[in-house]
Formats: C-alpha cells, structure tokens, sequence
C-alpha cells in the first residue's frame, strides 16, 4: 500500500490512480442524475407557468405549493416517495424535480413577464396567433430569465444529488458518505472536489450557451452612449463691461484674441497688453 493510502492522507494521488474507475462510474451517475431531474423539471415546469400566465388566480397556489416543495427536508422527501417509487434512480430523481420547479417556475414566468406588451400587440397586430406569438415571440425574448433558471436549477441540483446517498443512487455523494463512516479521507476529498467541479463546469458551460443564444443582451450593455456636445467656455470679461457691449451692439467687446490681449470696448481704442490699435 502507498504511503499517501496507509498514512490516511487527505490529498492522496494513488487512491485517484487504484480508484479511476468508481471515480468514472459515480461521476458518470451523477451527470446522469442531474442531467435527468433538470430537463423532466423543465418539462413539467414550462407548463405550470403557462397556466398559471393565463389564470394568474393559480399563481399564489402554484408558487405556494413549489416553495412548500423545496422546503421539505431532503431525507422526508424520499421517505415519502419511498412506497411509490421503491429504493430506485427513480426515486432520486423525482425528488430532485419537485425541488427544481420553484426556481424553474419563478424564473420562467419573470421571462414572459419581461416581455414588452408592444411588441406583443405589434406581433398580434402582424397576424400572429397564440402559439405562434409564445415560441417565435415570447420565448426568445424570455431566454435570458428562462437559461439563468435552468444554470440555477442545474447548480442547484448538481449538489443535491449527493443526498441521493440515502438510497444508494447519489453519484459522487455515495463515496462522501461511504468515505464519511470509514474516515477514508482521500475518498472524501477526492469526491468533494469532483462533484465541486461538476457544479462550475456546468454553470459555465450553460453560461457559454446563454451567451451563444442571447447575443443582443451583450450587445445592449456594451452599447457605447452617445457623446454629449461640450459647452462652450464662456470668455473671462464676458460678466464685465465688455459683456454689456455684446449684448448692446453685438461688438467683439472681451474677446480673447491670438494676438496676446483682450479687446478694450470703453473706448480708449487700444489693445491691452498688445500695443496701439491704429
């Protein structure tokens, strides 16, 4: 046995090396896992906000019963669960969906509700039915919210996956636990850092496609203002007497020249500082 290994070392290479494959396997499930409970979320969310879009008497229900859904505790949730669906990946990921759709709900119906309801009318008024108006329309315009849910709900469930320990189908979290009741310590890190991993690859590569599928809202914070005119200096004598001859007569009483001085309009006929006018 390595020394890393019989010395019970958090950071161990050779448990990585004797252990790639139920490395490789766990993580493999917990992709899957996760993969799995976000899109069956995004399913069965998108309709609730549609109907609770058009009868906006659902909405505190709807939202109510979501948020109610992702309070329950994580061990009570599958106990429920436990007579409909058995120890399975089942039930996993049904529990994992109830807790996706509060944030996936909220966040698709502040999409709809962010678009502008002229452009709503200006696609009515085109011709533009119901559904044509929702997908060619609505939906793209709502795609900022809608993919900043779905990167939250990915996160999200990346680590609650890891409860799926309970019942032996939580990826990287069955070695957490698994490493927690021996004290194997480089088991422990090595599937805590992992499922970390997991987590910001999947927020950055779901960052990378809202970027790739929202161009414009780039576009509209890089925007560059437009440049405002500059005020014209106002000259020195302007206040002064010379001022009151512009006002009077429209004479270039006070005004700076190149020459070096200022123009003199209380009639003495001479430039100051510049010698004789003539």
């Amino acid at each position: 046995m390595s020394g890393c290994l019989a010395a019970n070392d958090w950071i161990c290479p050779e448990y990585v090396r004797s252990r790639a494959q139920e490395l490789t396997d766990a993580t493999v499930q917990h992709v899957w896992i996760t993969g799995v409970s976000v899109l069956i979320g995004i399913a069965v969310a998108f309709p609730l906000a549609l109907l609770v879009r058009a009868r906006p008497a659902w909405a505190g229900p709807v939202l109510g019963l979501t948020t109610v859904l992702y309070a329950i505790p994580s061990l009570a949730m599958f106990s429920l669960l436990l007579p409909l669906f058995g120890l399975s990946a089942a039930l996993v990921v049904t529990g994992l969906v109830l807790y996706s759709l509060t944030i996936l709900v909220r966040n698709i119906l502040a999409g709809l509700a962010a678009v502008p309801a002229e452009t709503r009318e200006a696609a009515r008024g085109m011709g533009y039915g119901p559904a044509r108006l929702l997908w060619e329309v609505e939906l793209p315009l709502a795609l900022p919210a809608l993919l900043a849910g779905v990167r939250m709900a990915t996160v999200s469930t990346v680590a609650l996956t890891t409860v799926g320990a309970l019942v032996d189908y939580g990826g990287l979290g069955t070695l957490i636990t698994g490493g927690l009741k021996s004290f194997f310590k480089a088991q422990v890190l090595t599937a805590s850092v992992l499922c970390v991993l997991l987590a910001v690859t999947a927020d950055l590569l779901l960052l990378g496609l809202q970027r790739l599928l929202t161009p414009w809202t780039r576009a509209s914070r890089t925007r560059v203002p437009p440049p405002v005119a500059e005020q014209q200096p106002v000259p020195d004598d302007a206040a002064g007497a010379g001022g009151a001859g512009q006002r009077g007569t429209g004479s270039p009483g006070g005004a700076r020249y190149a020459g070096g001085g200022t123009w003199n309009t209380g009639g003495s006929g001479r430039r100051d500082g510049a010698g004789k006018a003539g």
